[in-house]
């Protein structure tokens, strides 16, 4: 069995809040932003950790970067606790944090991917093979010698992601890797994420509220609220416990009673629109082809489910912490 590079038994994290109650009184109180969790990554596996916000995500992965300690529980990243070592640890992972970039505003491109190199000490070689292969599958030649604070949130996301990538981590934490992305733009990120973690072996937690990502690029996902660990395993059995629905939007080329089909039904109509719905586990492709035998469509498109409808439809299907 592979060995586990991640690993948390029973890790808490508590957060003293003060607020003001009266014109001289404070009042303090606990929160609990994590929550006793408990789970291992083997190494080389892609891990989608998902949740609605606030559901400590953040704190989880902060703590695993060794940015925060943890208030209870073991935890350890490619066998190092990363409060303690954290400097040792830094040469071992790779971060991303959403919108918070780690390029330098001012400078080129070209020279934040520099001063990343003096930083980590990679050799001129391996520096040079890491970065133009980054540079070739994420599209970033025309950017290199554009000033960060010029770059548009997706480019810079797809330069943060280079710069994360250049010293060859183990471990690579992504959070929103194709925010603000077009369609084009996330499937490149998608197909360079998935070379990462077949073609070298990274370990990857990806936190995302894009289940399409999700979906192309993990065969396991974590579901945390409220602190604590409520799904561990396949996307297919987290939309098969919360029963989820996809939605295939259609627009006809005139209006018509609401469409009956198998295994699916009409949420909404709106004159020409309709919106049906079908079970998250199942395949648009037979729906959509017996609509446009059937009917004119002029267009059609599939809403993946929120991350918070799954999580809700969860709770009130029964859903259990693990």
């Amino acid at each position: 069995m592979t060995t586990p590079v991640i690993e948390l038994d029973q890790v808490e994290k508590v957060f003293d809040v003060r607020r003001k109650t009266g014109l001289m009184r404070r009042e303090r109180r606990q929160v609990r932003a994590v929550d006793g969790l408990t789970f291992s990554v083997p190494a080389g596996e892609m891990i989608g950790y998902i949740g609605p916000n606030g559901a400590g995500k953040s704190t989880t992965i902060k703590m695993l970067t060794g940015i925060l300690t943890p208030s209870a529980g073991r935890l350890r990243v490619a066998g190092i606790d990363p409060s303690r070592e954290r400097a040792r640890l830094a040469r071992r992972i790779g971060v991303v944090f959403g919108q918070r970039t780690t390029l330098w505003w001012d400078l080129p491109l070209r020279d934040s991917y520099e001063l990343v190199r003096r930083m980590y000490r990679i050799e001129a070689a391996r520096y040079r093979r890491n970065l133009g292969r980054c540079v070739e599958l994420l599209d970033l030649a025309p950017l290199l010698d554009v000033p960060v604070r010029q770059l548009s949130l997706g480019q810079r996301m797809r330069g943060d992601i280079a710069a994360a990538l250049l010293h060859d981590p183990e471990v690579l934490y992504l959070d929103e890797p194709t925010i603000g992305l077009d369609v084009v733009s996330k499937a490149k990120v998608r197909a360079f994420l998935r070379d990462v973690n077949t073609e070298q072996g990274t370990t990857v937690l990806l936190t995302t509220h894009d289940l399409t990502d999700i979906e192309q690029l993990c065969r396991r996902v974590m579901v945390i609220d409220h602190g604590r660990l409520m799904y561990d395993g396949g996307l297919a059995g987290l939309h098969a416990i919360g029963e989820s629905e996809r939605t295939l939007v259609v627009d006809f080329a005139h209006e018509l009673p609401p469409v009956e089909l198998p295994g699916a039904r009409c949420a909404r109509v709106d004159g020409p629109r309709q919106w049906i719905a079908f079970p998250a586990t199942a395949s648009a492709a037979p729906l959509v082809a017996e609509l446009a035998a059937r009917h004119g469509v002029v267009d059609l498109s599939v809403r993946e489910p929120a991350i918070e409808d799954v999580i809700a439809r969860m709770y009130a299907t029964g859903g259990a912490p693990v």
